[in-house]
């Protein structure tokens, strides 16, 4: 009680203090910086002296002034005085004028020009402006001359506790995790005040809890919100409301209040284990559900959220382990009970499992609270179900010899009904996958027959499908499928591996390898092919050839001496008999036709037939057509030149079989110009047709002479025949500049000389 007393005596008398101190001064304002004091006159006497006896002087300040204080939010019925300002210049007379100026100057603060008094005409309030700077200067009253250098001074304005604190940042949000220990941290809030905090207690703030106790507790001077209770279950209750003051004047009587509110919500943790709904879970199936569909749920509750919910589910017993499964949904978080193997009715009629749940996520504080995890019992039963037939085998491999005999029995498929009635089983082949009804099957034993021959060469596999169908009951049926391999048996001749043409150079040489040849065979042997080359029997002493067997299972073929010509024989044939090592072994003749060719020094075929003969050049068929083309345009050219060359000899016009160009009439009159319309028929020049009914004129008998045509003089033999050469030279020339320009790939001797056998012909 005595402390309690103490501070209610201290909020009574400090404002009665600070009014003191600030006001006392300013009516009773005494000198505190006290100017030098001048010999008395000397500043009048500065002011009186002449120009000439005039000495520059400093002038010391003579204010007698200090930091003047005036109290915000003050008002009353008359301007409050905040001090008064003097010099020791004045003498007490009339004569000294106060100026002030600066902030607030006449408005805000007035100044008695005679007594220096300032007054404080409005109410102040620090919030809004702290302090003043003004200038003060005496004049002389009746010159307004400066006597004194003008000087600042600052008016501050006190502060009073006028302003509450606020929560410029509120309402506030936090979170802290459930079942935390007491004193751990939830959030801190702050409170701003607007009155000075460096002056007084008015800005000093403490804070306290208004509601949201026991749980919660608040530092007075950090602010700083801790919880106050352990152990605040978030299933029980998840959010909390707290109400926080902030009081000035460091929480005594008399201060300003503010508040806010927080909103505390508890996070939640994993302090909850899984359980289940119920303890034994009850399932029926049928025997032919398909795999992977599933069966039942069952549920494990968490009263956690989120993460902390999350659970797993295991089949941890039972005697359907290795058929069931068990998932876990990831948005309902159900245990997902489906079928892993196919079940069968007649074998085992029901199953029992023992399921699992445990959290996925274990906080390890809560791990001696006990085991997150629970079991659950589910018992399965099997319901019968008419099923298809079921074949001894998922798939069937049969093999049978290209060489089988028809209605031979390839293999058999069997099939029987799983269910107790045990239906008779029907077989048969989808024709879908036998489109050449190539087997057969017999309905009652799944035996397979061979329809029609086969041939390993054309076809080495053959996929069927066989179906087994119920006879009671046709819409049960099961499909197998069935691969039948053909075997190979040695049925085929080995054969050259392509037509051979060999070519032999007339200066070949002895022992020298004219052709290498391959042979292939449709069969395919176990250890591969093993080729035997030989000779007809008539020919093994054959003069000019002879073979050898090379060790890839190729054939060389060799001449035995040189000297071939092909003036004494162009072509050889040479019979070449080629056995396989089959059982039984098979052979074939083929004929290899040699070709005698003229050939270069380095053995290059040269010419021997139409295609070696061109083959040097290195024409292709695209070249010969080019070249017999040029041929064709340039008989054609020298057709028409021969063609006009006749027709430029022959007369222009030919009337009556005369030559009218030779025939000249001659006129010794005048003619009479546009107005002797006798003179000639301009008609007959328009229609050289209408010649023959050319009328002389009466008048005038014309003197017909024939004159030898100047153009047409004889031209002697001799000349003709020479003109004639030059031509068809110029016509050679041309064609073989046209070679060497533009056909110059094709320059040979060999053309050149048909070129010229071409043009002596047209010569």
């Amino acid at each position: 009680m005595p402390e309690r007393l103490t501070e209610m005596l201290m909020d009574v008398w400090t404002p009665l203090i600070i009014i003191w101190i600030t006001v006392l001064p300013s009516i009773y304002m005494a000198p505190l910086n006290q100017s030098e004091i001048l010999p008395s006159g000397s500043s009048m006497g500065l002011n009186g002296l002449s120009g000439e006896q005039k000495v520059l002087n400093r002038s010391k300040r003579g204010w007698v002034w200090n930091q003047m204080f005036v109290l915000e939010e003050f008002s009353g019925p008359e301007p409050i005085l905040v001090g008064r300002l003097h010099t020791d210049l004045d003498p007490g007379s009339s004569k000294i004028k106060y100026i002030l100026s600066g902030d607030g100057a006449g408005t805000i603060f007035v100044i008695n020009d005679k007594t220096g008094d300032i007054h404080a005409m409005k109410r102040l309030d620090r919030e809004e402006k702290a302090e003043y700077t003004l200038t003060a200067q005496a004049v002389d009253g009746d010159t307004n001359k400066p006597l004194e250098p003008p000087s600042e001074f600052i008016i501050k304005v006190q502060d009073i506790n006028d302003n509450a604190p606020e929560f410029l940042d509120g309402p506030y949000h936090a979170t802290v995790p459930e079942m935390s220990i007491v004193g751990t941290f939830v959030t801190k809030v702050t409170a701003t005040d607007a009155d000075d905090p460096v002056y007084g207690n008015s800005a000093k703030l403490v804070y306290s809890i208004l509601e949201g106790q026991p749980y919660f507790s608040i530092e007075p001077h950090t602010a700083i919100i801790k919880t106050a209770l352990p152990n605040m279950d978030r299933e029980a209750k998840e959010e909390y409301f707290v109400v926080i003051q902030a009081k000035d004047m460091g929480g005594h009587m008399g201060g300003l209040s503010g508040t806010t509110t927080v909103t505390i919500t508890l996070t939640d943790v994993n302090d909850n284990p899984p359980k289940f709904a119920q303890s034994l879970y009850h399932f029926s199936v049928m025997e032919d559900i398909a795999l992977g569909e599933p069966i039942g749920r069952v549920k494990a509750n968490d009263l956690d959220v989120g993460e902390n919910a999350k659970s797993s589910y295991d089949i941890i017993e039972g005697d359907g382990m290795d058929i069931f499964e068990i998932t876990s949904d990831i948005q309902t978080q159900d245990g997902i009970i489906r079928l892993r193997k196919p079940l069968d009715f007649e074998t085992k009629k029901s199953c029992t499992l023992k399921v699992e749940a445990a959290n996925v996520h274990i906080d390890p504080r809560f791990i001696s609270g006990g085991p997150f995890k629970d079991t659950a019992t589910v018992k399965i039963v099997v319901e019968d179900a008419d099923e298809p037939p079921v074949f001894s085998s998922p798939t069937y491999l049969l093999e049978v010899h290209e060489n089988a005999a028809i209605n031979s029995v390839i293999g058999q498929v069997t099939a029987h009904d799983p269910d107790v009635s045990s239906s008779p089983i029907r077989f048969s082949i989808d024709r879908h996958t036998d489109l050449e009804r190539q087997f057969n099957i017999n309905a009652d034993d799944g035996k397979i027959t061979l329809a029609t021959p086969l041939d390993r060469e054309t076809n080495t596999w053959h996929n069927i499908t066989i179906v087994a169908t119920e006879t009671r009951n046709h819409s049960q049926v099961s499909r197998v499928p069935v691969a039948i391999k053909v075997l190979d048996v040695n049925d085929n001749a080995p054969e050259f591996a392509s037509e051979h043409d060999a070519f032999l150079c007339e200066n070949g040489k002895p022992g020298q390898v004219i052709q290498t040849i391959s042979a292939i065979d449709k069969d395919d042997p176990k250890n591969g092919h093993i080729f035997l080359y030989s000779l007809l029997p008539e020919m093994v002493n054959n003069p000019n050839f002879t073979i050898k067997k090379n060790e890839d299972n190729t054939l060389s073929i060799l001449a035995k001496h040189s000297g071939f010509s092909r003036q004494m024989q162009e072509v050889y044939l040479l019979p070449i008999i080629i056995s396989d090592s089959g059982n039984p072994p098979m052979s074939s003749t083929s004929t290899l036709t040699i070709r005698v060719c003229g050939c270069s020094s380095d053995g290059i075929v040269q010419s021997c037939n139409v295609e070696a003969y061109v083959l040097p050049i290195g024409l292709s068929m695209g070249a010969l057509i080019a070249i017999l083309a040029c041929i064709i345009l340039l008989l054609v050219i020298v057709v028409l030149f021969v063609t006009l060359r006749r027709h430029k000899n022959e007369p222009l016009i030919i009337k009556d079989e005369e030559d009218v160009r030779e025939n000249i009439i001659r006129y010794d009159d005048e003619g009479g110009g546009e107005e002797d319309t006798e003179a000639f028929d301009i008609a007959t020049l328009q229609n050289p047709d209408g010649i023959n009914g050319f009328l002389p004129r009466k008048d005038i008998k014309p003197d017909l002479q024939f004159m030898p045509r100047q153009g047409l003089a004889p031209v002697p033999n001799g000349e003709r025949k020479r003109n004639c050469e030059r031509r068809w030279t110029y016509i050679y020339e041309t064609i073989n500049d046209f070679i060497a320009k533009d056909l110059i790939y094709l320059f040979n001797p060999e053309i050149n000389i048909l070129l010229m056998s071409i043009t002596a012909f047209i010569y």
